[in-house]
C-alpha cells in the first residue's frame, strides 16, 4: 500500500508475478480505507510516521491495532532526533521526534472487541538500526516490534521496572546521585577502574548487559574505539541512552531487550560487561551459559553486583529482597555459578567495603547540595535517596548486603 500512483504501479510491475502479492493505492491515514478487524498478521512500515502529525499517528494506532490479529505484530522504522544525511533540503515535512513518543502512543493504546476483551500491543524490542551505527555512528534510526496480546493485570516485570523501580522521575534522580550518564554504584569512577581491568582493544565487540542510560558504553566506545551493544529491559532507560547518544558519533547501540531471552550467534563478543542488574535474573547460572556461549574464545565477563552474606537473611534484609524482586548470592556462590557455566581463571572479589565508601560519599553529595536537590525534585525524591541509600549503609555494616566484583575468561 502506498498513496502515490506511480510508486504503487511500478511496484506492481515488479512484483506482480507473485501469486501471494496484491497492490492498494490509498492514504493509510484516509478514514474512508476500510480493514477488516483483527484481519492482519503482520503490519510493517518504513519511514512513515514521521511524516504524519502527531494526531494522525495517534488515530492510526489505534487502527493498526484493531486490524491485527491477536499474536500479531507490528514492526516500523523511523528517524528521530534529526535527520541522518547531512544535505541541505529547502522543504523538510519530516517530524524528527524523541522516540519515547513513538513507545508512549503504541504502548498506551489499547482495543476492545465486540465481545468486551481488550487487547494491547507488548513491546518485544527497541533497537537502533545497527548499519548506521557500524558505518555512520549514527543512533538517530530506531525500529520497533511490538505484538499484540491479551490485556492482563499481570503487566510484567517490564512494567514493573519503567512504572516503579526505574519510572522516568526516579531515573533522574539516580542520574542525579550516580553523576551524568550513570544509574549505578559510584558512576564514572568505578567505571574507569572496572574497564581498566578489561584491557579493550581498538575494533573489539562489547555487550553491555543492563545498560541503563549509556554513560559506561559511551565511555568504552570512546576513550576505546570499541563497538558496544547496550541492551535493557527498562524501556524509560534505553530511551534515556538514544537521547544521550545525540551528537557523540560513536559506535553504540542500544536495544531495548530481555537478556533471558535474546539470542545472538556464537562467539559473537570480545567482552561482557554487567553493573549492578543480573541481582534482577533468577535464573543466573543459565545466563552464564549464554555469556559463554556469546563470547569469543578468550573473552572476558566483567559482572559488578549485589550480593549478600552466606546463611539466612534477617526477617529485615528478606523482605526488602523479596520487594525488589532480587535473586541475591554470597559471593563465593556467585563465582561458583561463574565456573560451572564453564569459565576459567574466575576472580569472585568482595567489594563491599568500596562500596560502603561510595555510597557514604555519593550520600554527602546528596546532603550537601540538598537544596538544589529539593529544588529539582522535592522533599518525597529527597528523603527516598536519603533513607535508601542509609539503609544500605546499614545492610552492608551489618554483614548483610554485599558487593560483589566478577571477572572470568572464556
Amino acid at each position: 500500500m502506498d498513496f502515490i500512483e506511480s510508486v504503487i504501479k511500478k511496484n506492481e510491475s515488479i512484483n506482480g508475478h507473485y501469486k501471494n502479492a496484491s497492490f492498494m493505492c490509498a492514504d493509510v491515514t484516509s478514514p474512508d480505507l476500510v480493514i477488516e478487524d483483527n484481519s492482519i498478521d503482520l503490519i510493517f512500515s518504513n519511514w512513515l510516521l514521521m511524516y504524519l502529525s502527531d494526531e494522525e499517528v495517534e488515530k492510526l494506532v489505534k487502527r493498526m491495532v484493531k486490524w491485527l490479529k491477536v499474536g500479531g505484530y507490528i514492526f516500523f522504522r523511523e528517524s528521530c532526533f534529526h535527520q541522518s544525511g547531512d544535505s541541505k533540503r529547502k522543504v523538510n515535512p519530516t517530524h524528527y521526534r524523541e522516540p519515547r513518543f513513538y513507545t508512549k502512543v503504541f504502548k498506551e493504546d489499547h482495543a476492545i472487541d465486540q465481545s468486551g476483551s481488550s487487547s494491547e500491543l507488548s513491546l518485544l524490542t527497541c533497537k537502533c538500526v545497527g548499519a548506521y551505527v557500524k558505518n555512520k555512528k549514527n543512533q538517530n534510526q530506531i525500529c520497533w516490534l511490538w505484538q499484540k496480546i491479551e490485556s492482563t493485570e499481570d503487566r510484567g516485570f517490564q512494567r514493573f521496572l519503567d512504572n516503579v523501580q526505574y519510572k522516568t522521575s526516579a531515573i533522574l534522580r539516580y542520574e542525579r546521585v550516580f553523576g551524568e550518564g550513570f544509574v549505578s554504584t559510584g558512576g564514572i569512577e568505578t567505571t574507569k577502574e572496572f574497564v581498566d581491568l578489561l584491557d579493550l582493544k581498538p575494533g573489539q565487540k562489547v555487550l553491555d548487559v543492563g545498560c541503563g542510560i549509556g554513560g559506561g558504553d559511551f565511555y568504552m566506545a570512546e576513550n576505546y574505539d570499541v563497538h558496544v551493544v547496550g541492551i535493557d529491559l527498562s524501556i524509560n532507560m534505553v530511551s534515556f541512552a538514544l537521547e544521550n547518544s545525540i551528537g557523540r558519533k560513536c559506535a553504540v547501540e542500544f536495544e531495548v531487550a530481555d537478556c533471558t531471552t535474546k539470542t545472538y550467534p556464537d562467539k559473537t563478543f570480545d567482552v561482557i560487561y554487567s553493573r549492578d542488574t543480573i541481582l534482577h535474573i533468577q535464573d543466573k547460572p543459565s545466563l552464564f551459559r549464554s555469556f559463554f556461549k556469546w563470547l569469543k574464545p578468550g573473552g572476558k565477563v566483567l559482572i559488578s553486583d549485589y550480593c549478600r552474606s552466606p546463611g539466612k537473611p534477617s526477617e529485615e534484609f528478606a523482605a526488602y529482597i523479596e520487594q525488589r524482586g532480587y535473586d541475591l548470592h554470597d559471593v563465593q556462590a556467585y563465582g561458583q555459578m561463574l565456573k560451572n557455566a564453564g569459565f576459567h581463571d574466575v576472580i569472585a572479589d568482595d567489594r563491599t567495603d568500596q562500596f560502603l565508601t561510595v555510597l557514604q560519599r555519593e550520600l554527602g553529595e546528596v546532603e550537601k547540595n540538598k537544596d538544589d536537590f529539593l529544588a529539582d525534585f522535592g522533599q518525597e525524591d529527597y528523603d527516598d535517596i536519603v533513607n535508601g541509600w542509609n539503609a544500605k549503609l546499614e545492610r552492608c555494616s551489618a554483614g548483610e548486603q554485599r558487593w560483589g566484583l566478577f571477572i572470568a575468561t572464556k
